[in-house]
């Protein structure tokens, strides 16, 4: 078949010509391998060219910027030698040829540019020289803009990276300032003088663009690192020429800006927030601009001083803080102008700093030197430039700042009267202590003789005049000791509350009590700084500034105060506001309470109000005990806080209900049905005090608070007659205590002069020696306990505590003066506290501490706290010892003219003998030695000796005897007649000043009056 041979012959051909399988993919491999060798070849060639490019590139450029820096170092070198002449052309020319190539390695160039361009400014009538002058020609005005634009920030740029204590960086800190102050302003351009001031305006205009240009890359916060570099040290390393310079810079923008708010927000954050910049200032006068205002508006506005709060953080809000201050300090007319603005910044910034310290508390903390603790980390240059922000902060509390912020009550015009004088006191030790002489300078000026001053209304409460002063009130710090140095402030502001409200005073403050508004807090604010002022004020006032001189609150004054303060704290007791009180209200509670309690003390010590001034009568006991059975709380904070509003009879009734109570939820009274357990002992006569230490002190506490029936033993070992019905007791109780003050026991020493007596150091070697301390402790509870009216005097103790330091004896007075007063009945309790608190704090504390246990085993000491100090000594003093008039005669000394023989000291002594009583002698004694008490051991022991000396003039005229004094006073003859003076002491010495009255009527009348008017010298 024909088409069958076909189809083999081709079927033959394609097996004679076919190629196996593994050859074609070879050489499709090939091929593919061929393709990327030409195209790797074809990348090499073309990143060779990229190479060669780039290299010759930058050949290129280091040949032309060799060239070029060439060029400007010939440029600057030929005009250096003089071999050519610069104009403001080839300035121009070459400056542009720097920047074009300017990197770290051409600052060296760039400064001679610089100098280069300010010594063109300079040359004198050269207009082609002048380098702003460029910038009037046509087609060079937008370049040259633009390149003092670039000069200008290279210039900004390296004052970042500047050490200003480098003298160096310093001279260089100086010429870029002084490029930025030339080319900012044309004050100093020679082009505009005149002809040349009809281009002012237009040149001015280009030196506002130049200045936005600068502040849209940051100018303001290069300065504020330049300012911090040179100011945040402690010692400043920016000379006065270079602040005023950054200051004129700084402020040229905001003017230029008419004071814009965000020119304003940048110069406040970056410029017033560096470490006390306003202090460094010497260019800054109360009337720059009046800036004070403008930023105490602006920052017044709402959210804007949060807002820069929180951009700057804590240390810079304090710094930025103090220099308002220090602003407001050099400028007190704006300051008194917005006062109300100025106040409501200072409050939200110290609200914010209080915040954001409370918010960065955390265990891993940084010591800040105004802030305390806080976890933010320190910027340590910051901190020693924290003195002067601080002197800045203090200047707050300055006299002026406080007369200009508190101008509205100073202005006030007390209206004057004729003074009621007080009643003569006698001196005291306490008078003649040297506090009047430390503080006379500070409250020199003592109020004026006004009207008293008493609530008596009239002023609206939403007046302008009242919400200013409530608001500088609000401002509350540690400002408390400056405010007390105007004395007259106080008594003003008082004068301002008395004014308040329709009615005055207390019935306005009560209903803010209830009131949670903002108006209701600025009033209580107002109390509360006025209270803590003036407690700070009289605490450390003496007696004769208080009561004579009458410093900053009459005595009148003082009495109505303390009545509405007693009011006040009575009214937040009982109607239950202080049970709920907290955060503010229990402050005030706290600063109302502390200035009323500081009155009452010092009233308690000496008195100045009338009879039952601080009772109210408004509350009846019967109620008030009722409600203590019941437990409410109002009547146990009454008793608290305020119990001297009870009537003292009262008090000592319910100190014995509690102890009555007390004994009968022991078991220790006698009841129908049964009695209490009696605890007996036996006491040898010859060794009580081992006797009774051996079976007391392993007695419980409760047993002897119980009955205590004592036998004693005589010498001979026979019982003693007698039945003990407490007499006993009380005998053993007064026997063993004073053998325990024994000195030979060594619990007890005394002073070289067997006069005192203290706490041995060396008790020690006694093995029980704090078990003894702790026995004696509870002997003297026992004794208040029970109600027994022994005589602590007779324990020869003082207010002092004499120690032997290495061989010379050291005397701590427990308080001042305290060596020279025994202790008595009258102030045995305040001795206790004095010398407990001084003996824990040395090297006897053990000892101590466990005689104060001992004690308060027995007594519990908050049953004190309803009673006053000179209360407690009324409730366990016993009766007074009568004076020895013979032994006192045989010690006295005499001086003046006087002797025993001399017709003034025979009246004398016959007055004291024939017509004073028991208590009177005692009152005398008192007037000279400040102690009602004879010494322990008699007259022979008083030290100084008691002294009677005549005198001719009153005590601030008395220079000693003379001999012209002593001889007048030895014959009888007078200058004139001394009728009209009073009788003086001194205490320290105990030394009597008798006038040489002429009749010994007059000398009673007056010895009685002088002592009547002593109401003793009682402790603080």
């Amino acid at each position: 078949n024909v088409f069958s041979s076909h189809i083999q012959t081709i079927s033959l051909r394609c097996t004679m010509f076919s190629v196996p399988q593994s050859s074609k993919s070879e050489f499709l491999d090939k091929a593919r391998q061929a393709r990327e060798e030409r195209k790797g070849h074809k990348e090499k060639e073309r990143a060779a060219i990229q190479v060669q490019a780039l290299v010759r590139r930058f050949l290129c450029r280091c040949s032309l910027q060799k060239q070029i820096r060439k060029e400007v170092d010939d440029y600057f070198q030929a005009s250096e030698t003089g071999t050519s002449k610069r104009n403001a052309l080839s300035i121009f020319k070459i400056a542009r040829k720097l920047l074009f190539i300017y990197c770290q390695e051409d600052k060296m160039r760039f400064e001679k540019l610089c100098r280069a361009i300010l010594a063109s400014m300079e040359v004198e009538n050269e207009p082609k020289v002048w380098y702003v002058s460029l910038a009037l020609s046509k087609d060079l005005t937008i370049p040259w803009l633009k390149q003092i634009k670039d000069v200008l920030w290279t210039c900004c740029q390296l004052l970042k990276n500047l050490k200003p204590d480098i003298l160096q960086d310093n001279k260089l800190v100086t010429l870029y300032l002084t490029m930025l102050v030339t080319f900012t302003d044309t004050s100093t351009w020679r082009i505009v003088r005149g002809k040349g001031e009809a281009l002012r305006p237009a040149l001015t205009r280009i030196c506002e663009n130049i200045m936005g240009h600068l502040n849209q890359k940051g100018f303001y916060s290069v300065l504020q690192i330049l300012l911090t570099n040179g100011l945040a040290r402690s010692k400043p390393s920016l000379s006065k020429g270079t602040l005023t310079a950054i200051f004129t810079l700084s402020l040229r923008p905001v003017i230029a800006a008419h004071f814009s708010d965000n020119l304003l927000r940048s110069f406040l954050i970056h410029i017033m927030s560096v470490p006390a910049v306003v202090s460094h200032l010497n260019v800054l006068t109360p009337e720059t601009h009046d800036l004070l205002r403008k930023f105490i508006l602006f920052l017044s506005r709402e959210e804007q001083c949060s807002d820069i709060c929180v951009c700057l953080e804590g240390s810079h809000t304090l710094c930025l803080l103090g220099n308002l201050i220090h602003l407001g300090y050099l400028n007190e007319k704006v300051l008194e102008e917005e006062a109300s603005h100025f106040v409501k910044v200072l409050t939200d910034m110290l609200s914010y700093c209080q915040r954001y310290v409370s918010q960065k508390k955390s265990n891993l903390t940084h010591w800040h030197p105004v802030l305390g603790w806080f976890s933010q980390t320190v910027d340590y240059g910051l901190n020693e430039s924290m003195p002067l922000v601080t002197k800045q902060l203090q200047y707050l509390w300055s006299v002026s700042v406080i007369r200009t912020l508190f101008s509205d009550v100073l202005s006030k015009k007390l209206e004057s009267q004729e003074p009621t004088p007080p009643p003569p006191q006698p001196s005291t030790s306490q008078n003649n202590l040297p506090v009047k002489n430390l503080f006379k300078r500070a409250f020199q000026k003592s109020a004026s003789v006004r009207n008293i001053l008493k609530p008596v209304g009239g002023k609206r409460v939403d007046s302008a005049e009242v919400q200013k002063v409530c608001s500088i009130c609000v401002i509350f710090g540690n400002i408390l000791e400056s405010l007390t140095h105007l004395d007259d402030l106080l008594p003003k502001l008082w004068a301002f509350i008395c004014e308040l409200g329709p009615q005055g005073g207390l019935k306005l403050f009560m209903e803010c009590l209830n009131n949670d508004t903002d108006e209701s807090k600025q009033l209580l604010s107002m109390l509360m700084l006025f209270c803590d002022c003036s407690r700070h004020l009289i605490t450390i006032l003496d007696d004769i500034e208080v009561y004579e001189e009458q410093t900053s609150f009459k005595i009148e004054e003082l009495i109505t105060i303390s009545s509405f303060l007693n009011t006040f704290v009575y009214k937040m007791i009982w109607d239950g506001i202080l049970e709920n009180a907290k955060g503010e209200k229990l402050e005030l509670f706290h600063s109302v309470h502390g200035w009323l309690m500081v009155l009452y003390e010092r009233d308690c010590r000496r008195r100045f109000t009338p009879d039952d001034h601080w009772l109210r009568k408004d509350l009846k006991p019967s109620l008030l005990f009722q409600e203590l059975e019941k437990g409410k709380k109002r009547a146990q904070l009454l008793l608290q806080y305020i119990p001297h509003v009870i009537p003292h009879k009262n008090r000592v009734l319910l100190f014995r209900n509690i102890v009555t109570k007390e004994k009968e939820t022991l078991g220790l009274v006698e009841t129908s049905s049964a009695s209490p357990h009696v605890t007996h002992i036996t006491i040898r006569r010859s060794r009580m005090l081992e006797d009774g230490y051996d079976q007391l002190r392993r007695l419980p506490v409760n047993s002897i608070k119980g009955v205590i029936r004592v036998k004693f033993v005589n010498d001979l070992g026979v019982d003693e007659a007698g039945i003990d019905q407490d007499g006993v007791f009380k005998e053993f109780l007064e026997e063993i205590i004073k053998k325990v003050f024994n000195p030979a026991l060594n619990l007890f020493k005394t002073t070289s002069g067997n006069e005192r007596l203290y706490p041995s150091p060396t008790s020690y070697i006694h093995e029980n020696h704090l078990q003894l301390f702790e026995f004696v402790g509870k002997m003297l509870g026992k004794a208040v306990y029970e109600r027994y009216d022994g005589d602590v005097g007779d324990l020869g103790l003082t207010l002092s505590y004499d120690e032997d330091v290495m061989g010379q004896l050291v005397c701590h007075e427990l308080i001042p003066g305290g060596k020279t007063m025994p202790v008595t009945n009258e102030n045995k309790i305040s001795y206790i506290h004095l010398m407990a608190h001084f003996r824990m704090h040395t090297q006897i504390k053990e000892q101590t501490a466990a005689f104060i246990r001992g004690f308060r085993s027995i007594i519990n000491p908050e049953w004190l706290h309803m009673f006053s100090t000179p209360e407690v000594q009324r409730l366990v003093s016993g009766d007074n010892a009568e004076i020895d008039l013979d032994d006192l005669k045989k010690h006295t000394v005499y001086y003046g003219g006087f002797h025993s023989s001399h017709r003034v000291i025979i009246w004398l002594w016959d007055i004291l003998s024939s017509d004073f009583n028991a208590e009177e002698r005692a009152m005398f004694l008192k007037f000279v030695t400040s102690c009602s008490r004879p010494p322990l051991l008699g007259f022979a022991y008083l030290k100084p000796p008691f002294s009677i000396r005549c005198v001719e003039v009153s005590d601030d005229q008395d220079t000693g005897d003379t001999l012209g004094s002593v001889l007048r006073g030895f014959f009888t003859i007078r200058k004139k007649e001394p009728g009209g003076r009073l009788p003086t002491s001194s205490t320290c010495f105990n030394l009597l000043k008798l006038p040489n009255y002429s009749k010994k009527s007059i000398l009673r009348d007056k010895l009685r009056y002088a002592i009547s008017m002593n109401t003793g010298f009682e402790l603080s």
